[in-house]
């Protein structure tokens, strides 16, 4: 049986365990998000995949032999599972393993914007010694968009700190929320909140024009979730009018991203590195690999 791995990076464990099975294992050729086109051309006599972000829909996966789709990573936005269903193609994720990893630099990074830390950063490299003052964290509104593993990590987090919870989440009842945070409708989280940080599934736009009209002067944006998310071209209109504080994406409408938010000093930019920790990654290739041997029944587990 022959397996892709279309990941930019995958451990030698995770490939090691697919080998002992007796798997042929071909690797990533680009070192990239590979596009549709090819997709299609290296799937071709391939039995199983790993993915990344690359899109799945109908006509890939019609014109593919696969039996399973194994995600190095939580979401699923990317596969047409109803497609994947018909096409008998079993599809599985990995939900637990990047989680912690995300949470950590989602409060990582709040935290650097809020203390202005790439300013003075900038200006110690400069030799200069300046000091500017920050804000903290306790008692500042933070809306989380998405109340899934990650958000309620986040969340769990930012409530030992001290700050204010809102949670935006169509998919969550309020009694999956616990009483201390505050449900919330988009609009009105918007309005009232501080900070803003997108954990959301999907790649529907929620963060328009429309949205940041509606933000507070000086809030801060953060976003690790998916780069459709947020309309950038918005987001640095409101950044050169000082309605955005500082922002920080580690998602992006194009990957790799070559785009104007890179000229903006109180904008931290990372290369979708939110679930990359030796910890995690090796958890999620790990549990990427097992499960695609069970679809591929090669294992009990």
């Amino acid at each position: 049986m022959k397996v892709l791995i279309t990941t930019s990076s995958f451990g030698d464990e995770g490939i090691q365990t697919l080998q002992k099975s007796g798997i042929e294992v071909v690797n990533n050729p680009y070192g990239r998000k590979i596009t549709q086109t090819e997709a299609v051309s290296l799937l071709k006599g391939v039995d199983g995949v790993i993915a990344g972000l690359e899109q799945y829909d109908k006509d890939v996966l019609s014109r593919s032999e696969l039996k399973v789709i194994s995600r190095c990573g939580s979401g699923l936005s990317n596969i047409d599972l109803d497609a994947a269903k018909k096409l008998n193609i079993a599809v599985y994720s990995t939900p637990d393993g990047p989680t912690q990893s995300v949470a950590e630099l989602t409060i990582g990074c709040l935290l650097i914007l809020i203390r202005n830390v790439p300013h003075v950063n900038n200006l110690m490299h400069a030799g200069k010694w300046e000091k500017t003052t920050g804000h903290l964290l306790k008692d500042m509104n933070v809306l989380l968009i998405g109340y899934g593993k990650i958000g309620k990590t986040v969340a769990k987090i930012l409530n030992a700190i001290g700050a204010n919870i809102f949670v935006y989440d169509p998919f969550v009842s309020e009694n999956n929320i616990p009483d201390h945070f505050t449900k919330i409708d988009l609009t009105n989280g918007i309005k009232i909140a501080d900070v803003i940080t997108l954990h959301s599934s999907g790649e529907e736009l929620i963060l328009g024009e429309k949205e940041f009209y509606l933000m507070k002067s000086g809030v801060y944006i953060l976003n690790v979730a998916r780069g459709g998310l947020i309309d950038e071209d918005a987001l640095k209109r409101s950044l050169n009018s000082g309605q955005v504080r500082g922002a920080w994406l580690d998602t992006f409408q194009k990957e790799p991203y070559k785009g104007k938010l890179s000229d903006f000093e109180q904008v931290i930019l990372t290369p979708h590195i939110g679930s990359y920790t030796m910890e995690g990654r090796k958890k999620m290739e790990l549990d990427s690999a097992n499960n695609l041997l069970k679809g591929l029944r090669l294992t009990s587990k």
